[in-house]
């Protein structure tokens, strides 16, 4: 299964990448918004994970895009803010999950795998 890793931080790129690769998970990165909803086009990946603040367009911005172009994948946020208006507002989008930073790697991974089975 292709997971999508949506983060403008190399460092938690990495540290997401390695708890997927290690339950078995074919991982593609993109660094923000804008390259995330283009590799949601190209790459098709089977669930996103996504960071909320992000330069040139943020997650709920691309979660946002990614449902008006009729888009379906199912989304976990993955971030440090925890506000229930920005947890609504993703939602309403399509988010299917919030994670908060920092993140255990085996609830990700459940999560990952829960999602891509629904999917």
């Amino acid at each position: 299964m292709k997971v999508l890793i949506v983060d403008d931080s190399s460092t938690v790129r990495q540290q997401v990448r390695m708890a997927l690769t290690n339950a078995g998970f074919d991982v593609v990165e993109a660094c923000d918004g804008a390259e995330g909803f283009e590799k949601v086009q190209s790459a098709a990946p089977s669930v996103v994970i996504c960071d909320v603040n992000m330069p040139r367009m943020n997650g709920i911005e691309m979660v946002e895009k990614i449902k008006a172009s009729g888009g379906s994948v199912p989304i976990v946020m993955l971030t440090t803010e925890g506000q229930p208006e920005l947890i609504q507002r993703a939602r309403a989008a399509g988010a299917k999950g919030w994670i908060v930073k920092p993140f255990k790697p085996e609830l990700l991974v459940g999560a990952v795998t829960k999602l891509g089975k629904a999917a």
